[in-house]
This record gives C-alpha cells, sequence and structure tokens, in this order.
C-alpha cells in the first residue's frame, strides 16, 4: 500500500524519524476533503509513540470531514533551510500515515491534553496553569488521536 521511497540515500532510520516526531512543533494534518479536493491544516501537537494527539473545538470543517473519512496524514517539517549555490534545501520531515478517531475515554483525554500542554507549555508555571486551564475545556474541547499506520522520515543534510 505504501510505495518505498525513491531516495533512499535521505531516507531518515526510525529512531531519527520519531526524535524529529517527538520535538517538531506543529505539523499539517491531511484530509479528504469535500469533492475529492484535499484539506490540510496546520496544528500542535503530542507523540505518543504509535499514536498523534491533537485537539480542536467541538465542530468544525475538519470534524466534518474526519467523521466522513479517518484516512489521514500528518506532515511534520523539523527543518527548511535554503541551498541557493545548489538550487535546494537542507531539510528534515517526517510522514504519517493512519487513521483518526475522536478520543470518548476522558481519562485519555485527560492525558493527551497534559501532553499538548506539557510539550508547548514552555515548562515552569505554564504547565500548571496550562493543566488547570486542560482540566476545565475538558467536556468543551474534541481531542483526536492517530493511529499510525506507516512513517517515514527523509532529511537531506
Amino acid at each position: 500500500m505504501f510505495p518505498p521511497m525513491r531516495r533512499h540515500d535521505r531516507q531518515m532510520n526510525d529512531p531519527q524519524t520519531e526524535e524529529l516526531l517527538r520535538r517538531g512543533n506543529w505539523g499539517v494534518l491531511s484530509m479528504n476533503g469535500a469533492g475529492g479536493h484535499p484539506y490540510g491544516v496546520p496544528m500542535n501537537y503530542a507523540y505518543a509513540g504509535a499514536a498523534i494527539y491533537l485537539h480542536c473545538a467541538r465542530e468544525g470543517k475538519k470534524l466534518t470531514l474526519i467523521r466522513a473519512d479517518g484516512r489521514v496524514s500528518f506532515c511534520v517539517v523539523g527543518q527548511a533551510e535554503p541551498l541557493p549555490d545548489a538550487f535546494s534545501t537542507r531539510y528534515s520531515s517526517a510522514m504519517v500515515f493512519g487513521r483518526i478517531c475522536e478520543v470518548d475515554d476522558e481519562e485519555e483525554k485527560r492525558k493527551a491534553l497534559a501532553a499538548l500542554v506539557e510539550k508547548h507549555g514552555a515548562g515552569g508555571e505554564y504547565i500548571e496553569k496550562g493543566r488547570r486551564y486542560a482540566d476545565e475545556a475538558l467536556r468543551e474541547t474534541v481531542v483526536l488521536r492517530i493511529d499510525i499506520e506507516h512513517v517515514t522520515g527523509k532529511a537531506r543534510r
């Protein structure tokens, strides 16, 4: 179902790809859109090994598309530096393919939101403030989980 990468010389190994997913700040969630047009939206996320967690409002285009077709891809760009003399770019990126679902279990939602706060909360006093905010917003927030089926990493160093 997933063809091999054409540029084997640029393929990152699993630990390198996982490190990129762990430290990346945002990615683009791509879904099958209305009328056959793809729909991609940038989102922050938390990586949890076999899954990626995202959060969003309780309604909107993204949820409408996800509920119609749960197949998604998620692209994280770790580095992008132009190399003008080579007419190219030094980059690293990871592509995740999988199925996305809404998390219903309250404990899993709480853990996912805590992971997002810890990753994006800049440490210190904001972590605890973020946890309180997440607890208060738990029922108003949709947590999404991408169950990873396939992942690749690619880099030009």
